[in-house]
C-alpha cells in the first residue's frame, strides 16, 4: 500500500513522476485549479478588505473528494504542482481542503521533470509560499473587479454578452492604436540611387549614393532622381577609402516564454497556444522507449535567462566534443533580464545526452520541431561568437559619395548551430570583390534609380504583440498565450496572413474602455500593477493594499463612465441614411450581440429594427422562396447569402467563391469560413463529404509544374507575393502567373 500521496496538475505529469518514485507513492492529478471565484457572482467582498470567496469549481467536487480520501489513507502528502503563482495557488487550495484528512502536507517544486531532480526535490520538501499565493489572489481579485464592473457598461452601450479584461483590454488597445496609425498614415515618396560598378581586376558590385556635397541626399520624386542620374553619370568614379574591420556577433540567450513564442511563431507559424501546449508535453514527459518516460525541457513558463552551473558545464562539454575547442568560449556566457524571477531557469533541454536526432523517433513532428529549436538555441547560447570581415568602400564621383558595404564570414561560431535570418537590405549581404585599391578609377556599368515610399508601422503579429507586452511589462509568462486567445475568442481581433486586425467590435469595445477608463486601461498603469504583483510575490507588499491601490482610481472611473454611458452610446451610433418604414424617423446603425444592425432613432417609442448589409455584393442572386434580392452577410462562421426581406423571410444559402474544389471526383465549390477562434480559412461546400481545406486564399489557376487545379496566395518579406501549389509545392511568381 502506498505510504505517500503526490498531487500534480495533469495525468501526463503524474505518469512521469510515478515512474521515478515507485510504488511507495500514489500520484494523482488535480486537473488544474479545483477552487475559484464563483461564476455567477462577483465573489469579492469589497467592504471587507476585498476578501475573496473561493468555491469548488463545477465538476471538480468528485476530484477533490477523491484526493481527500486518498490523503486520509497515507502518511504524507506532497504537493508537486508547477513552480509558479498558479501552481502555488492550486497547492494552497488543496492543502486547505485536505488538512482535516492529513496534516503532514509538504510542498515540492522542481524546474525539470527528470529522475535526479525529482528525487532530490522529494528529499528536501518545503512549505507553500504564501507570498506567491497572495500574488495570485491579488491578480484574480483585480481581474474579477474589472470583469464584473466594466462588462455591464459594454452591455449598456454596445451589446449584451460582451466582456472586458484587465490585461487583455490593454493588449486590444495596442492592436487598435496600431491600426489607427496605419489607417491615418500618409506615405511619402523618396528615391535612392544605386551604382553598379566594376574595377579593373574585380567583378561588379553595388554602391549606394549616401552624400551630395557632404549632406544626406533628398530625392523626393522621379524628376529629381533623373536629374541626379544624368549629372552623376558624367563624373569619374574614384575609390577614396577602403575600410576593413572584423566584427563579432554574440548569440542570443536561451529561450524564455516570450522569446519562445515569438521565435516559434516566426519560424514555424505556431500560435502561442499551440507552442505552449507542445512545450507542456515536452516538460511533463515523453516515453523514450527503454529509457522510460522523461521530461525533455525545463519549465516553460519563465522570464529568467538564468541557467544552472551544472547545465552550463554539460553544454560546454557537449560543444567541445561535438564541434571542437575553438567553438567553446573561454568563459561561460551569463545572461540577465531586468525584473525577471531569477528563481526559475531559462527554457533548455534537461539532458545533453538527449540529442534531437536520438529522440526524434519518439516525438510527433511538431514536438520534434519545437524541441529541436529549443536545443539549438540553448547550445548556441554557450558557443563562441561568429566573426565577420566587414568591408566598406567609399567611391567619390566629385561631389557625390557612393558607399558599398559587404561582409564575409571568417568563423561561423554559434551560427554553426543556430542560423539567424539573413540581412534583407539591398547590397548589405554582398561579398565585395578583392583587387580594388584606393585611387582606382572604376567603370560605371549602370545607375539604378529606385522609387520607395515610407511605410506605416507593421501590424502586430502574435509574436510581435507578445514581444511588445513583454518589453512594456504587461502580463507575465503564464498569461501571454491566454491574452491572445481571449482576444480571438471574444471576436475582438482576427488573424489574416499572420497579422492581427482589430474587428469592428474590437475597435468599438476599445474605444469605450479607453474613453471611459483612460487611467485604468493604460499601458503604464497596467505595467505598474504587474510590478506590484511581483512585490507581493517577493514579500515586499500586502495583497489587499495593492488591490486597494488599484480600486481607488478604478471606482472613481466607474462613476464617471456610468454618467457618460448615454454619450458613449451616441458616439457609437452612425446615421444610416435610411428612413424607418414604420414611423418615418431616421434609422441609425447600432451594435447588437450578433454585430451591427439598423434601429429606429425614435427608440424606445419605435422599436423597429432591420438587418444591416455589412458586405455589399454586385450580384443578381434572388431568394428562391420570396423572390426578394439576396444580400451578402457575414456571420460567426463566415459569409452567407441572406434574404433582404428578413425577418419576414429567413431564407439563407452558402456563399461560394466560384472556385471548383480541386479534390478528384468532387463537384463542390470553395467557400470562405471562419474557425471557432475567428480565423478565416477556405473549404469545400460539400463538407463533411469532402474535407478539403486550406488557410491561404485560393486562386483558380492550374500549376504550370504539375497541373494541379489550385494555387494559393503566399507572401514573405524576402520573396514578396507569390503563388504556391498545394500539391507539388512549386512557387510561382505573381508576375509570371500574370503573363
Amino acid at each position: 500500500m502506498p505510504k505517500s500521496l503526490v498531487i500534480v496538475e495533469s495525468p501526463a505529469k503524474a505518469h512521469t513522476i510515478h515512474r521515478f518514485l515507485g510504488d511507495d507513492f500514489l500520484v494523482k492529478a488535480s486537473m488544474g485549479h479545483l477552487l475559484d471565484l464563483p461564476q455567477k457572482e462577483m465573489g469579492v467582498d469589497i467592504a471587507n478588505g476585498f476578501k475573496p470567496r473561493f468555491v469548488i469549481i463545477r465538476g471538480k467536487g468528485k476530484i477533490l473528494n477523491g484526493l481527500k480520501k486518498s490523503a486520509a489513507g497515507v502518511e504524507h502528502v506532497y504537493l508537486a504542482t508547477d513552480p509558479d503563482r498558479e501552481g502555488e495557488a492550486i497547492a494552497y487550495h488543496i492543502a486547505k481542503s485536505i488538512r482535516t484528512d492529513n496534516r503532514h502536507v509538504y510542498r515540492v517544486a522542481f524546474n525539470e521533470i527528470t529522475k535526479m531532480v525529482v528525487k532530490k526535490a522529494f528529499q528536501n520538501p518545503g512549505r507553500i509560499d504564501r507570498a506567491k499565493v497572495e500574488a495570485q489572489v491579488a491578480r484574480r481579485v483585480m481581474d474579477r473587479l474589472v470583469g464584473y464592473k466594466v462588462s455591464p457598461l459594454l452591455w449598456k452601450t454596445v451589446a449584451k454578452g460582451l466582456s472586458a479584461g484587465r490585461v487583455q483590454s490593454v493588449a486590444l488597445r495596442l492592436v487598435c492604436d496600431r491600426e489607427r496609425e496605419i489607417v491615418g498614415f500618409v506615405p511619402e515618396e523618396y528615391w535612392t540611387i544605386i551604382a553598379e560598378l566594376k574595377g579593373k581586376k574585380a567583378k561588379p558590385f553595388l554602391a549606394e549614393l549616401i552624400r551630395i556635397d557632404g549632406k544626406k541626399p533628398r530625392i523626393p520624386d522621379q524628376p529629381t532622381a533623373d536629374a541626379f542620374v544624368n549629372d552623376v553619370k558624367k563624373k569619374p568614379f574614384v575609390v577614396s577609402d577602403i575600410t576593413v574591420k572584423e566584427i563579432k556577433k554574440e548569440p542570443h540567450p536561451p529561450f524564455i516564454t516570450s522569446t519562445l513564442q515569438q521565435e516559434i511563431a516566426s519560424r514555424l507559424g505556431f500560435s502561442p497556444q499551440k507552442t505552449m501546449a507542445i512545450a507542456q508535453q515536452l516538460y511533463e514527459g515523453i516515453e523514450l522507449g527503454k529509457s522510460g518516460t522523461q521530461g525533455l525541457i525545463t519549465y516553460m513558463r519563465t522570464d529568467s535567462y538564468r541557467v544552472s552551473q551544472q547545465a552550463i558545464g554539460a553544454v560546454r562539454e557537449y560543444i567541445l566534443n561535438t564541434y571542437g575547442l575553438e567553438y567553446v568560449p573561454r568563459r561561460a556566457r551569463m545572461f540577465k533580464k531586468k525584473g525577471s524571477q531569477e528563481a526559475h531557469e531559462a527554457i533548455r533541454p534537461t539532458s545533453m545526452s538527449l540529442e534531437p536526432k536520438k529522440v526524434k523517433k519518439f516525438l510527433a513532428t511538431d514536438q520534434w520541431k519545437l524541441y529541436y529549436l529549443i536545443w539549438c538555441r540553448f547550445v548556441a547560447s554557450q558557443m563562441a561568437v561568429a566573426q565577420f570581415k566587414q568591408t566598406t568602400i567609399d567611391i567619390n564621383a566629385e561631389e557625390y559619395l557612393f558607399r558599398a558595404r559587404g561582409q564575409k564570414v571568417i568563423f561561423r561560431g554559434f551560427l554553426q548551430v543556430y542560423e539567424e535570418p539573413k540581412e534583407e537590405k539591398e547590397g548589405a549581404g554582398q561579398e565585395l570583390p578583392a583587387g580594388i585599391n584606393v585611387g582606382e578609377r572604376l567603370t560605371l556599368l549602370n545607375l539604378l534609380p529606385k522609387q520607395h515610399f515610407t511605410k506605416p508601422p507593421p501590424r502586430y503579429t502574435e509574436g510581435s504583440l507578445i514581444k511588445e507586452l513583454d518589453e512594456r511589462g504587461i502580463g507575465r509568462p503564464s498569461t501571454y498565450a491566454a491574452i491572445i486567445g481571449t482576444l480571438y475568442l471574444r471576436n475582438y481581433v482576427e488573424r489574416r496572413k499572420k497579422s492581427l486586425f482589430p474587428t469592428e467590435l474590437g475597435i468599438a469595445v476599445s474605444t469605450i474602455l479607453v474613453n471611459g477608463f483612460p487611467h485604468i486601461f493604460n499601458v503604464k498603469f497596467t505595467a505598474q500593477m504587474e510590478e506590484a504583483l511581483d512585490r507581493i510575490e517577493g514579500g515586499k507588499a500586502h495583497w489587499s493594499g495593492v488591490v486597494e491601490e488599484f480600486w481607488r482610481p478604478f471606482s472613481q472611473a466607474l462613476v464617471e463612465a456610468d454618467a457618460k454611458k448615454q454619450e458613449i452610446r451616441q458616439q457609437l451610433q452612425e446615421p444610416a441614411g435610411v428612413v424607418c418604414d414604420r414611423c418615418g424617423s431616421e434609422m441609425v446603425i447600432r451594435w447588437g450581440k450578433r454585430g451591427k444592425f439598423l434601429a429606429c432613432s425614435a427608440f424606445p417609442k419605435c422599436r423597429n429594427t432591420r438587418p444591416l448589409v455589412e458586405v455589399e455584393a454586385d450580384s443578381e442572386e434572388v431568394c428562391e422562396k420570396c423572390s426578394a434580392p439576396m444580400v451578402l452577410r457575414e456571420g460567426r462562421f463566415g459569409k452567407f447569402w441572406a434574404c433582404s426581406a428578413y425577418p419576414r423571410c429567413r431564407n439563407t444559402k452558402p456563399y461560394t467563391l466560384g472556385i471548383p474544389c480541386p479534390e478528384d471526383g468532387c463537384d463542390g465549390e470553395l467557400v470562405e469560413k471562419k474557425s471557432k477562434r475567428g480565423r478565416v480559412f477556405y473549404g469545400c461546400n460539400r463538407y463533411p463529404k469532402c474535407k478539403f481545406a486550406c488557410w491561404d486564399k485560393p486562386v483558380a489557376r492550374k500549376c504550370p509544374e504539375c497541373g494541379y487545379g489550385l494555387l494559393v496566395e503566399k507572401s514573405s518579406k524576402i520573396k514578396g507575393d507569390y503563388l504556391l501549389c498545394l500539391k507539388c509545392k512549386a512557387e510561382i511568381s505573381v508576375e509570371t502567373e500574370d503573363r
